[in-house]
């Protein structure tokens, strides 16, 4: 959802804009597209969240803010703020992921950052990664859950593909600040390519993962738990994803219940990293795919989960991602009306 960040220099929103037009007939199945770039929104009730010239980093708001603010989704309803299109959630001309979403992850830090997670000062393939993290990364593909995103589609009509591709890590050693910026990240992505730890690819996420104790992005915990955005490296645009240590926070940025698998700190991420990477295949830049409040396919059901089970080891859990227990907030389905979904169809 994107937010200016003070911390990142970005001290004002525009809240008067957003582009929406009138909604294409609704139907069961079709996905709505409508398209109106830069038309004024109507909205009674704007919020700073908006898409726009001066919009941000896409955050992902802590719990507690989606409680006191709401999201547009909550349950299996259109929810408040609706969308501008039949699925309560409109198409405005900008880039998505269509035929596939490539992930790269970053472990910065001077420390393994989570359970048996790439040794710092290390690259490998996304299949030498044994973290839960990297687990969650290399199944996500080809899953119900993600295959929500294939109600998405581009400009031309072409419906999202449900593949995900983990194509690697690059374990940093080199400690960051206690507080990076934007700045900080981009300069450290064009450091990896510049080295060849990583290959530049301006259709591939970096997600960029630090442990706890890191101020990720200046708002880590009282502004958010996660954002995705875009920067400019020699090569061009990239992408990529700010990744706190979300069981540093486990109040805001975690639902506090038992880890499904014994690993709390891989679990909480993997719920905000589902998150920002649904958002960046169908809202690459941050025009394409949002609704009249600037909110996004997931954050239309941050912190929503559905239906929920026990695990064997005492854990909470609402979705299986190859063959293990995850719990992992709902997308926001651009069919049938719209609403909240675990999976699709």
């Amino acid at each position: 959802m994107p937010q200016l960040l003070p911390s990142v220099g970005r001290l004002s929103v525009l809240v008067a804009a957003a582009a929406v037009m009138a909604a294409c007939a609704d139907s069961s199945t079709t996905p709505s597209r409508d398209l109106s770039p830069g038309v004024a929104n109507a909205d009674a009730n704007p919020w700073p969240e908006l898409n726009g010239p001066a919009a941000g980093p896409h955050i992902m708001h802590t719990k507690p803010w989606f409680a006191a603010n709401g999201n547009g989704g909550a349950g299996n309803g259109r929810g408040g703020g609706g969308g501008g299109g039949g699925n309560g959630i409109s198409y405005h001309g900008g880039p998505v992921l269509q035929a596939e979403t490539k992930v790269v992850a970053i472990y910065w830090g001077a420390s393994t950052i989570f359970n048996n997670g790439p040794t710092p000062n290390t690259t490998g393939s996304g299949n030498q990664d044994n973290s839960l993290v990297g687990f969650f990364l290399r199944n996500l593909g080809g899953s119900p859950y993600f295959n929500i995103n294939s109600t998405y589609t581009d400009g031309s009509g072409r419906a999202i593909n449900n593949i995900v591709t983990y194509v690697g890590y690059w374990a940093n050693n080199n400690a960051p600040p206690s507080s990076p910026s934007d700045a900080d990240m981009v300069a450290m992505l064009q450091s990896g390519f510049n080295t060849g730890k990583i290959a530049y690819d301006r259709n591939t996420l970096y997600a960029i993962f630090t442990g706890s104790g890191v101020n990720l992005g200046g708002g880590f915990g009282t502004q958010y738990c996660a954002y995705h955005y875009h920067g400019t490296v020699s090569a061009g645009t990239v992408l990529y994803a700010a990744m706190p240590y979300n069981q540093q926070y486990p109040g805001v940025c975690t639902n506090g219940t038992a880890s499904p698998n014994g690993d709390a700190g891989a679990d909480a991420e993997v719920n905000t990293l589902a998150h920002e990477v649904e958002e960046t295949t169908t809202d690459q830049m941050g025009n394409a795919w949002f609704d009249v409040r600037g909110y996004e396919n997931a954050d239309k059901c941050a912190w929503n989960w559905g239906s929920t089970y026990t695990t064997a080891n005492g854990g909470t859990a609402n979705i299986k991602v190859g063959g293990k227990d995850f719990l992992v907030q709902m997308n926001w389905i651009n069919a049938n009306g719209g609403g909240c979904r675990q999976s699709w169809p």
